[in-house]
């Protein structure tokens, strides 16, 4: 029989500085919109199915494709061709005409608020297109010192790499820095990286699989982190 994982510590507020954000789940409401446009596709079916039941479908689809799209993400920084990914994603939305993805509510206010007490720092999957667009769509890039993608560091999330490399940049030590995300590669990044972890349910982990993982807190939405850390 296997070893019984030890459960993690409770955050430890003392420790916390510095605060470093996902964005697809964090930031911006990436699940909502993806599962908007998964119920689209299954417009098809409508006969077959309620609109009710389209929608829960097209949620529990999304939430199924997070595991997998993570290890497929993962493979490809292993095998060092996700810069490839990177770059080919941005030259399609330089193309493209892509609505900017909406923010989650109450995320403006949560970082307004902290913005003075914690020097705080993006560190996303995502591409330098798309996650600076997001941030000046939305007036939110004012409240950041510095915005790690994808194309940052030689690896990304769940790797360590961008987490570190946010710490030096901001010249705090890794483990005063928070990170905050939504699903288990940000909560391996933290842990392997010395940080803490903080997960939300805003996006597309559940609450089971980062418990798991190891996050040593979970609130119900990004915005509640403001009151949180009050």
């Amino acid at each position: 029989m296997s070893a019984r994982r030890p459960a993690p510590q409770p955050l430890d507020l003392s420790r916390v500085k510095t605060l470093l954000f996902d964005v697809d789940g964090t930031l911006a409401d990436s699940d909502d919109a993806l599962t908007a446009r998964v119920e689209c596709l299954l417009r098809p079916l409508r006969f077959l199915l309620s609109e009710q039941k389209a929608a829960r479908i097209a949620r529990k689809l999304v939430m199924m494709a997070e595991s997998p799209g993570n290890t497929v993400l993962e493979l490809a920084d292993r095998l060092g061709v996700d810069p490839l990914i990177a770059r080919f994603l941005e030259r399609r939305a330089a193309r493209g005409t892509a609505r900017v993805l909406p923010v989650i509510p109450g995320v403006p206010e949560m970082l307004a608020a902290l913005h003075e007490r914690y020097p705080m720092a993006v560190v996303s999957a995502r591409n330098n297109l798309t996650t600076l667009r997001f941030l000046q769509e939305h007036n939110l890039a004012r409240f950041f010192r510095l915005v790690v993608t994808s194309q940052t560091c030689p690896r990304t999330k769940p790797f360590p790499d961008p987490l570190l490399y946010a710490a030096k940049a901001l010249n705090v030590p890794i483990e005063n820095c928070l990170m905050i995300g939504d699903t288990r590669p940000d909560v391996r990044a933290a842990l392997t990286a010395g940080a803490q972890s903080l997960s939300v349910l805003c996006g597309f982990g559940t609450e089971k699989e980062l418990l798991r993982a190891g996050s040593h807190h979970i609130l119900a939405s990004t915005a509640a982190l403001s009151e949180f850390l009050s």
